[in-house]
């Protein structure tokens, strides 16, 4: 039997999802999801981009990230989707959506060292990794921090 494709929505995140989203941190990073006035500050901050997934009227993903203008870059600060939510694309629509919405000549994210289906997807979509964070992450764990270029925002 075949799966049907999921119909989901990638729309504008506001201060009105901070209680899905504060649940889809804690379900996607246990050992360090954002404290809530981080994820009040990722939806409501100016330069920054916020982008959900929505399915049904459920938050199932989201995509943050900051806009740095003096150093023309653009950080995704945040790429998450609900495990029963994963492999169907979501999180590479998201990222996609992340870069469009930062218009920046250079996107930057970091990621666990041992999260080795995010850096797959992150190469896959023309990421490379141009250093490692030493004890970044809660519990101590190295972050591998990659960047791509997007020419298509070069002055």
């Amino acid at each position: 039997m075949t799966e049907r494709p999921l119909f989901y929505e990638l729309l504008p995140a506001t201060l009105g999802d901070l209680s899905q989203l504060n649940a889809l941190e804690k379900a996607c990073f246990p050992l360090d999801a954002w404290p809530l006035i981080e994820q009040i500050a990722a939806l409501t901050f100016p330069a920054t981009i916020r982008i959900k997934a929505e399915h049904k009227g459920r938050l199932i993903g989201f995509v943050g990230g900051d806009i740095r203008r003096a150093h023309q870059t653009g950080w995704i600060t945040t790429l998450a989707v609900l495990p029963e939510y994963r492999r169907l694309g979501i999180g590479e629509a998201l990222l996609r959506a992340g870069e469009q919405a930062l218009r920046m000549p250079l996107v930057k994210l970091s990621v666990r060292r041992t999260n080795l289906e995010a850096q797959l997807l992150y190469l896959k979509n023309g990421y490379h990794k141009v250093e490692t964070w030493r004890r970044y992450y809660e519990g101590g764990e190295d972050a591998i921090v990659m960047e791509k270029d997007m020419p298509a925002f070069k002055l």
